[in-house]
């Protein structure tokens, strides 16, 4: 089966759909024009849907032939709360929404692969179920689906574009491939007083810098180079004016690992550190430790079984072995925490760029990709599917 050269054909309307999607972005759990949007598109094939009932997420089951196994392929269908410059003809027309993360693409090629599976389902046995997720940006719109019952199959995959790589090339790696991603918040409290003299106060200012360093130090200190934990200072906010000594001084930031066991001492090395040093200088302090996202996990066979369909697909030389996994976080965890499988990352490095190089990456506001590329992706989701299915 020639999966690319069918792939390409169907790419003008991929595009078409993707910028489509691109200009009306949607936030959060509830994607409505987005979903209405997919559904329109898969009007008059022969599937089965279901409906989410807390979110506007929806799994597509198409049947093949005869009985046989399942795979989930997925698409999220949200978008990011910041502004569009990247001047794009089919720019983002609602002002502070942008789909910076490539959720469109995501979308119009989960779409498309749903339409390419559907011209050779009397070839197939068992079942692909496509799965258009929202929430995927801090709502955790997967686990909401995964609650409802609505994600069960024999194996799951997901691809997700990244700028920063040659278009058109796959890449992977077993284990984990991304990380968590807690949010933590440090309040430190000490006693007011006028600047002048600080030493009628307890001022809490120092001694919150002096926190935000101490949690580098803990990192290198603490923390195996082999086992990676990322720590970041996000916000800082204290007082009102210039001769005031405030109350308190509150940190706010993210806390990203690739292990669990990186994750629990992470979480408890916050607290000790922030803790112990505001004591020092008779001050208290608060941590609230968020946890959001798992780290996503490949599993090893799979992803095995997924870098021989991408060579035979692409060529070797387009395959792209990760070193490290990516700091950033994914709600396809809870998926892979359920079912084996894994996540790939498809590069859709754009053509355009600025006089030095630079690439914006995914969650800039001048994020762009290569549209061609859309076509391995489609490519890719139907013979993974297909390959799994027949094994």
């Amino acid at each position: 089966m020639n999966w690319m050269a069918e792939a390409k054909t169907m790419l003008p309307q991929a595009v078409a759909l993707r910028r489509q999607i691109h200009r009306h972005p949607e936030l959060g759990l509830d994607n409505p024009k987005t979903r209405d949007l997919v559904l329109d598109q898969l009007k008059g094939i022969d599937v089965e849907i279901v409906r989410g009932k807390s979110t506007s997420g929806v799994v597509v089951s198409m049947h093949g032939a005869r009985k046989g196994k399942s795979i989930i392929l997925r698409g999220d269908t949200d978008a990011l709360p910041m502004p569009e410059d990247t001047g794009l003809p089919f720019s983002s027309e609602v002002a502070g929404r942008m789909h910076a993360c490539g959720h469109d693409a995501h979308t119009s090629m989960l779409v498309h692969a749903v339409k390419l599976l559907d011209r050779h389902r009397d070839q197939f046995a068992g079942t692909v179920k496509f799965m258009f997720q929202p929430g995927e940006e801090g709502f955790h719109g997967a686990r909401y689906m995964i609650e409802e019952g609505m994600i069960d199959a024999d194996a799951c995959f997901a691809l997700h574009i990244i700028p920063n790589i040659r278009a058109g090339t796959i890449a992977g790696k077993p284990g984990p491939t991304m990380a968590s991603a807690d949010r933590w918040e440090i309040v430190v409290k000490g006693r007011g007083g006028h600047a002048s003299a600080p030493h009628d106060a307890i001022d809490p200012v120092p001694v919150g810098f002096e926190i935000g360093l101490a949690l580098q130090h803990m990192v290198t200190r603490r923390h195996s180079v082999f086992d990676p934990v990322v720590v970041t200072v996000a916000r800082v906010a204290a007082g009102t004016t210039n001769n005031v000594i405030p109350e308190a001084i509150e940190l706010e930031g993210t806390l990203r690992t690739t292990s669990p066991g990186a994750r629990k001492s992470a979480q408890e090395n916050i607290r000790r550190v922030a803790q112990n040093i505001a004591a020092a200088h008779l001050c208290v302090a608060e941590v609230n430790i968020v946890e959001g996202y798992p780290v996503t996990i490949n599993d090893a066979g799979f992803t095995g079984f997924a870098r021989d369909v991408a060579r035979a697909l692409i060529g070797d030389k387009n395959y792209l072995d990760m070193a490290a996994p990516v700091m950033g976080a994914e709600d396809f965890s809870y998926v892979l925490q359920k079912i084996p499988g894994c996540m790939l990352q498809l590069g859709v490095m754009p053509e355009q760029r600025d006089p030095s190089g630079h690439v914006a990456p995914v969650h800039s506001n001048r994020m762009m990709l290569n549209e061609d590329a859309m076509a391995t992706g489609i490519a890719m989701h139907a013979a993974v599917a297909t390959k799994f299915l027949a094994a």
